[in-house]
């Protein structure tokens, strides 16, 4: 049996990636659970740690959420009453203005990241672009 040396073991954990990429592009909107998280988009409205947080597909009742030019695909998410700027990123995961680099896996998540990360500050406007 041939000695396993770094080489072959990052070319082994690069394959093993590559299949599993290749799975989710055959089987689109389910997770390697096989969980789908198309439901994931339903509104929320519940208090977090303390904070409100809600989410609802876009609309022009969203204060102020208009100017985000479909970033959000579509939906709106709020803490204490404030437009947390969310975007669905191009892997189906969402980030926030707030935890820009700790993707997750629906808004509602987003928003609660959101609050863990201001402990207790308050999410200030973002200017309109």
């Amino acid at each position: 049996m041939p000695e396993l040396t770094r080489r072959r073991a990052l070319t082994a954990a690069a394959a093993l990636a590559a299949a599993a990429g290749a799975q989710s592009l055959l089987a689109p909107g389910a997770s390697a659970a096989g969980h789908s998280h198309e439901g994931s988009l339903e509104p929320f409205d519940e208090v977090y740690k303390g904070r409100r947080i809600q989410g609802r597909p876009a609309g022009t009742d969203d204060m102020g959420g208009g100017h985000h030019h479909g970033h959000g695909g579509g939906y709106a998410v709020f803490v204490d009453g404030v437009a947390l700027h969310v975007m669905r990123n191009a892997d189906g995961s969402w980030i926030s203005v707030v935890s820009h680099y700790a993707p997750v896996a629906t808004p509602r998540a987003a928003a609660r990241a959101a609050v863990d990360e201001l402990q207790g500050a308050a999410l200030l406007p973002s200017p309109a672009n």
